[in-house]
């Protein structure tokens, strides 16, 4: 199942925000489904356009401080969102913002977070009635216990986990975090606890391990490490998808999950925008290696995997969601994909 919301606006220069992060990532690789000369025949088989899943001030709670949740719904929202998305530098000029150009206030911009939330909660509710489901949002990341960083105002990841073990719908999940940057604040969040794994493969050095380990005095968050930490260094794409497989052929060895969620970030694609994945420079072959070998160690361990969006940025991150829901929904559906 793959979920697309049209109503969803990623278009962040809506808001005046000047980071490359676009509608077409979701709406290119949704035309190329749409028009595929086999896939576009089961539409209503795969397409899901509706999310039937709400998130209220009391879902954010169970994971990030009352403080910051607070903080989010009052008038200080402005000053938060433009911190997580770091519009400010510090000398106090904007940077990557500008407010003339925006079209939608910043509390659109809020709802909109929480929708794609609401997006991460369904596509996991989805998975798990149908053992696969992809969705064109989600995989805020970086957000930690009481501030979002890293355009992730809020964590949509611990925040559905949370969600469904409240409802006992799940109670152990495995969060596989592919995205170029590694899951700093899943991991800060998680640490503690035994019913959620998190392993991410990331670039060694970039952001946000390229700070200090210590913020006035203060263990920096950026460094708790993950259950599963696999960095890559500079030079080193042509290991990673063994770096990659040889990973998850450890999961193995812990008990076996009600779900995955995986954190399907586009971002160590060669061809993305944003300056600070330079560290990583997959061809596009190899990035439809990296999904495929996930989605097939999750199949032959009969796993149900969530799939969010992620990081992406640029005019061509569409195609590594494309190619690898191609390949995904034309097995589901029967086809020969080999």
């Amino acid at each position: 199942m793959v979920i697309f919301n049209e109503k969803q606006k990623d278009n962040l220069k809506d808001f005046g925000i000047l980071i490359p992060i676009s509608d077409s990532k979701s709406r290119k690789a949704m035309e190329f489904l749409s028009d595929h000369h086999l896939v576009k025949n089961h539409i209503n088989e795969w397409l899901i356009t509706e999310i039937k899943e709400k998130i209220t001030k009391e879902d954010l709670l169970r994971v990030h401080s009352k403080e910051y949740v607070d903080r989010l719904y009052s008038d200080k929202l402005q000053h938060e969102i433009m911190k997580s998305f770091e519009l400010v530098d510090n000398e106090g000029n904007y940077n990557r913002y500008d407010p003339e150009i925006a079209t939608l206030p910043f509390s659109f911009l809020f709802e909109n977070i929480l929708n794609k939330v609401a997006g991460t909660a369904y596509c996991m509710k989805t998975a798990l009635e149908k053992g696969f489901c992809f969705y064109f949002g989600g995989g805020m990341h970086h957000a930690k216990l009481d501030y979002g960083e890293g355009f992730c105002v809020v964590n949509d990841l611990v925040i559905s986990i949370r969600k469904l073990q409240a409802e006992k719908k799940i109670g152990t999940v495995w969060i596989i975090d592919v995205d170029a940057h590694k899951g700093d604040g899943t991991a800060s969040l998680t640490k503690d606890d035994e019913s959620i794994f998190t392993l991410s493969i990331h670039m060694a050095k970039s952001w946000p391990l390229d700070g200090q380990e210590f913020i006035n005095g203060k263990p920096n968050p950026s460094f708790i490490p993950s259950d599963m930490d696999i960095p890559v260094e500079e030079g080193e794409d042509g290991l990673y998808v063994q770096k990659l497989r040889e990973g998850l052929e450890k999961l193995k060895t812990f008990k076996k999950p009600d779900i995955a969620l995986v954190v399907d970030g586009s971002d160590p694609f060669e061809e993305d925008e944003l300056p600070s994945t330079k560290g990583l420079k997959l061809s596009l072959e190899q990035m439809k290696e990296r999904d495929i070998s996930v989605y097939n160690f999750l199949k032959s361990q009969n796993i149900p995997g969530a799939y969010v969006m992620a990081g992406g940025y640029g005019e061509n991150s569409w195609k590594v969601y494309a190619q690898f829901l191609e390949h995904v929904l034309l097995e589901r559906l029967g086809y020969d994909t080999k």
